[in-house]
């Protein structure tokens, strides 16, 4: 034991510092989070209420997505607000392959959701199937149950990939809306 301490101690630090990464993934975090923000105001009148969905995931997406909550990414103050029931949210975020037990459950979350239904497929799990695709147990991605609309890749996506995709998906969705309002009236 002795031996192993002092291998420790006597051993010269060969790590890299981060904090000058950390400060730049800090600033990308708050320019991403501004515009989601404006977005958001624009969108869904100054809150965007997310059902998060597991539909059968390895929990890496999921821990990525409650580091979201935390004190360095705060996406509360973004106006981005998670909800317990889909019957109050916006959007669905679905993580994981869709396994034979949760398709129903799923069906049902999306059902429960009020329109306009937006539905995101979040980590490589939820796009294809990951790497449990063709398994028996599981159904492959969430498109074969439910119509999803937008996909975030990663395996699993960090919390700054997600907000990235956010505000993608934000940004669709306002250029859709403006197209819309834009576009002449069909009258009979």
């Amino acid at each position: 034991m002795l031996k192993f301490f002092s291998k420790i101690l006597f051993t010269p630090q060969n790590v890299i510092s981060i904090h000058s990464a950390s400060r730049t993934e800090k600033m990308g975090v708050l320019a991403v989070g501004e515009k989601i923000e404006q977005k958001v105001k624009r969108l869904f009148r100054g809150s965007l209420a997310i059902r998060q969905v597991d539909a059968g995931s390895d929990n890496a997406v999921e821990q990525e997505l409650v580091a979201l909550s935390n004190a360095f990414y705060d996406v509360e103050r973004f106006g981005i607000h998670f909800v317990a029931s889909p019957k109050h949210a916006d959007m669905l975020l679905v993580s994981g392959p869709v396994t034979r037990n949760m398709a129903e459950a799923l069906r049902r979350a999306y059902a429960a959701t009020p329109e306009p239904k937006i539905v995101v497929a979040v980590g490589n799990d939820a796009i294809d199937g990951g790497i449990y695709k063709g398994s028996y147990a599981i159904l492959d991605g969430v498109h074969t149950v439910i119509p999803v609309n937008y996909q975030i890749h990663g395996d699993p996506p960090t919390p700054l990939a997600i907000l990235q995709g956010l505000l993608d998906i934000l940004e669709i969705i306002d250029c859709e809306s403006v197209t819309t309002a834009n576009s002449p009236a069909v009258q009979e």
